[in-house]
């Protein structure tokens, strides 16, 4: 683990449904940091801030609101933000609060997406965020079992709402995708063992028993990608880990994940990032220390 994320012990009590922080501030102090626990995280008048979520680097606008699963990096910095009234307000709750067997009843089954989605981070679109914040803002005013009934809610209406990003990688945040289809996961799970190496479309779709072209229209279909860009999705995922979590060269991480030479991996990771690799090392490294 890189030395520079820290793991945050959160205020809450197995006795606390949830916590919620309210404050205004002039910048963003917290280092890039994990727990255990959900995080929904609205912030006004930030623009200009940088807004790190796993493996994905964005600079917000004025209104921000994010849903941050368990044990998933994330942290805000002032970066380019002018606002001496940053307005932040944090709710956190455990992740056992809403368990399994009352998330699989039908009426919950936005939540429960929702949630799944939320291991890569979850950004809400403007309309979402300028329809919901008074209600977020205001939650801390209510108290005993009619805040929890609000927040729920609102993560209710959270959930239905539309425009939703998520952010992260999915091979970052180590989540595993159901297709509801036997070959796709096969497909995935191959690709996943044996992304550090050469690996063709004829020899993934012989191991699910399909033409190339068959296999080729297949995967478009069922994810939306090619398969170059699936399995270069796939390599970037174990990239980004590698970059903040080991000292390796970023030439050997590059051989290491499958990208045949280092322009190459550049090239893809810029275009997917928006960022180069070097870059993106430092926004996880040099960039954090400062507010450690």
């Amino acid at each position: 683990m890189n030395k520079d994320i820290m793991r945050e012990i959160t205020p809450l009590t197995q006795n606390d449904c949830f916590t919620i922080f309210s404050r205004v501030k002039k910048e963003f102090t917290f280092p890039l940091h994990y727990h255990d626990e959900f995080e929904l995280n609205l912030i006004c008048n930030g623009a200009g801030a940088k807004r790190i979520i796993g493996d994905h680097i964005e600079v917000i606008d004025d209104l921000e609101l994010v849903l941050v699963g368990p044990n998933l990096y994330h942290s805000w910095f002032t970066y380019q933000c002018k606002n001496e009234e940053i307005k932040e307000v944090t709710i956190q709750w455990h992740k056992d609060l809403f368990d399994d067997k009352f998330l699989c009843r039908n009426q919950l089954n936005y939540i429960r997406c929702m949630f799944d989605r939320s291991s890569r981070g979850i950004a809400f679109s403007g309309e979402t965020i300028r329809s919901l914040a008074p209600r977020i803002l205001s939650l801390n005013e209510k108290s005993g079992f009619d805040s929890v009934l609000e927040l729920m809610s609102i993560l209710h209406d959270l959930s239905t709402s539309r425009n939703m990003r998520t952010l992260s990688n999915a091979t970052f945040a180590n989540e595993h995708f159901s297709y509801n289809s036997r070959r796709i996961e096969k497909a995935f799970q191959y690709m996943h063992n044996n992304y550090d190496r050469t690996i063709t479309l004829s020899e993934v779709a012989k191991l699910v028993s399909m033409t190339d072209v068959s296999f080729s229209r297949f995967i478009k279909k069922r994810t939306g990608n090619t398969f170059i860009d699936t399995l270069n999705e796939i390599r970037l995922g174990h990239a980004s880990k590698k970059l903040i979590d080991t000292t390796h060269s970023i030439a050997e991480i590059s051989y290491n994940c499958g990208f045949n030479n280092i322009s190459n991996f550049n090239r893809i990771f810029k275009k997917k990032k928006g960022c180069t690799p070097k870059e993106f090392r430092e926004s996880f490294t040099s960039g954090t220390k400062v507010f450690i």
